[in-house]
């Protein structure tokens, strides 16, 4: 999403309402499995040699269950400000909110993102109903079991036979 300075300067508050696809960060090291357009709207003021952009980002993600690997539909919406400066000579530093401009467009598209990766929650988790319909219960050589269906496990035959054994000795030293 790319603003000509200009426009923003020309504005007291020039408004955005724009769909902007961030589909690669798919690709990138974090746990999102899907991702598609996401919606912005905001607005941008100018003072001075700062431009101030208010953005509240909207769309949906894929992220795994934490329980089953399962996909989990997660909507989001981030309000975020990003400040940037359009003085030539501003330098920025490590930890600086203030963003350089370089040329006459800002590019809003890395700040999108990098909201967005920040919105990414620790863990997300499938519903019953998803869980029901999707998960695995069972493949080669295991399935899940629940504590009701487990049987008591069947002694073997000869084991049987030695306990039967050890239990009438007892039964005639108790006598």
């Amino acid at each position: 999403m790319k603003i000509s300075i200009q426009k923003i300067i020309r504005f007291d508050d020039y408004p955005f309402d724009e769909s902007v696809d961030i589909s690669e960060i798919e690709n990138w090291n974090n746990d999102i499995r899907r991702i598609g357009s996401v919606h912005v709207t905001g607005h941008a003021n100018a003072q001075g040699n700062q431009i101030t952009c208010y953005l509240t980002i909207t769309g949906t993600m894929i992220l795994p269950c934490a329980r089953t690997l399962i996909d989990v539909t997660y909507p989001f919406e981030v309000d975020a400000v990003e400040v940037f400066s359009t003085d030539p000579y501003y330098q920025e530093e490590d930890e600086s909110e203030i963003h350089p401009i370089d040329g006459e467009v800002l590019d809003l598209d890395p700040y999108i993102k990098e909201n967005v990766l920040l919105e990414i929650p620790f863990r997300v988790y499938a519903s019953q109903e998803e869980i029901d319909q999707f998960a695995l219960t069972s493949g080669e050589g295991w399935e899940i079991v629940s504590e009701q269906e487990t049987e008591e496990p069947t002694m073997d035959p000869r084991m049987q036979k030695l306990q039967d054994l050890l239990n009438e000795k007892e039964d005639k030293e108790n006598q």
